[in-house]
């Protein structure tokens, strides 16, 4: 009902107030505030971008790889990931 999905979305707005535990925030410990915080939409979209430019601006390991683009957290490289064209194989002709 109506009054459920308020109660919903004001959960989500702020969970603190809802005795929501702060390891379910998607944003704990922020570098600017230090607060843990709760990002939905648009707002956490923004944050997260704003995370890697400053990652990137920093030139930390995962801003580099960032800037790269290529994997960030330790996956493999070798054959998984790859990007562009693919190369076809021919078979031989029978004789």
């Amino acid at each position: 009902s109506d009054e459920e999905l308020r109660k919903i979305e004001a959960a989500l707005k702020a969970p603190s107030k809802f005795n929501i535990p702060s390891w379910m925030f998607n944003r704990r410990k922020d570098l600017e505030t230090g607060k843990d915080m709760h990002l939905i939409g648009s707002d956490l979209e923004l944050r997260v971008k704003q995370d890697i430019e400053f990652m990137k601006s920093i030139r930390c390991w995962k801003g580099w790889r960032h800037s790269l683009g290529l994997k960030v957290r330790g996956q493999k490289t070798r054959t998984t990931g790859r990007t562009g064209r693919t190369v076809g194989v021919q078979r031989k002709k029978v004789a």
